[in-house]
């Protein structure tokens, strides 16, 4: 308990003032928790406020089209999180009369909840006594009670598990949980923590062993694959463009993309114009084909890093469909893409 005393004493006094803290209401809440899945506080804060100023309830949500949503997502990333979010909105409006499930069990069933969100959704919401385990509770805890136990193991998961249920209150889960978090995300931070003034510098196992820097446990690497993308800006005499829907499953699904040449590496004029006049664009006059800037850009994701090139293609023909730069910024994009719309290299 005195672990758990302490933690909590320094939360109330260290704590951020942020918004989903200030409810109990489980659509707020769930909202902030899928938003703050591999991304950081200061990033995915202002996406909350746009989403429940636009989508309120979960009704609003439920209604809204994908790719509204989509397009309100734009730039926070791992796009999947956005899908899941709308049709678990719809399910909730839709099969469950807008009512979140109220406990732990019920709440793992919405899709894109998995046991981290549901914990943190019963707990905030109704306050079940069941212990969140994210990256940071891994760190803290290994850290205070020098656990070696590779991380990257479901077993670990289970074991790290037990141990905060053991340390939690039951009497107040929820300050308890968030305590842990906050501790990990402002104090006992991944590198170079400031020991000294830590509230458990005379207690934790791994500063008194000086492991510190060597917990958590983490062996499992992901392995990262390199693609090579050719965006082939298509224009015509009135300055219009075309674009297409990533309806492939995989990275940017039902996002918005140029047409797209991959390649097996970097490539330069020659290859760009030969596969746009003989396998993209065959049925367009081509007047000219140029890079619109000189440094390849590198989009790093998760397990991929994405080579990207941008090439302007301008043609005789006017573009059936097509769309002017001020038309574009109105689809939802991958925000590499985004990025050079908005900059307006589209005028290369």
């Amino acid at each position: 308990m005195n672990f758990s005393n302490i933690l909590i004493k320094w939360y109330l006094q260290n704590k951020r003032d942020l918004p989903w803290r200030k409810t109990t209401n489980p659509y707020h809440i769930w909202l902030s928790e899928i938003m703050l899945q591999q991304t950081r506080v200061a990033q995915g804060t202002p996406y909350f406020f746009a989403f429940t100023e636009e989508f309120p309830t979960v009704f609003d949500l439920a209604n809204a089209s994908e790719e509204q949503v989509l397009k309100l997502w734009q730039g926070l990333g791992y796009y999947s999180r956005a899908r899941n979010l709308h049709k678990t909105a719809q399910y909730v409006a839709n099969d469950l009369k807008g009512v979140f499930p109220p406990d732990y069990k019920e709440l793992l069933k919405l899709k894109g909840v998995g046991e981290y969100t549901a914990a943190a959704i019963a707990s905030f919401s109704y306050n079940e006594a069941v212990p969140v385990v994210d990256g940071n509770v891994f760190r803290v805890l290994s850290r205070y009670f020098d656990i070696e136990s590779d991380i990257s193991l479901p077993a670990t998961k289970k074991e790290f598990t037990v141990l905060a249920q053991e340390l939690m209150p039951k009497d107040n889960p929820a300050i308890f949980n968030q305590a842990i978090m906050e501790f990990g995300a402002l104090q006992c931070v991944p590198k170079s923590p400031d020991c000294p003034v830590c509230v458990f510098n005379d207690s934790c196992l791994a500063l008194q062993k000086k492991k510190v820097s060597v917990l958590p446990v983490k062996s499992k690497k992901l392995k990262v694959t390199n693609r090579f993308f050719n965006y082939l800006i298509l224009e015509d005499v009135l300055g219009n463009t075309l674009i297409q829907k990533r309806t492939a499953k995989g990275i940017w699904h039902n996002l918005y993309e140029f047409p797209l040449c991959e390649t097996s590496g970097i490539v330069g004029f020659d290859v760009v114009s030969k596969a746009v006049k003989e396998d993209v664009f065959p049925s367009y006059t081509i007047l000219g084909i140029e890079e619109c800037s000189e440094a390849t850009v590198i989009h790093k994701l998760s397990h991929q890093h994405l080579h990207i090139q941008f090439w302007k293609v301008k043609v005789e023909e006017i573009i059936e469909k097509g769309l002017n730069a001020s038309d574009l910024k109105a689809f939802p994009f991958p925000i590499v893409i985004y990025n050079f719309i908005e900059k307006q290299e589209i005028n290369c």
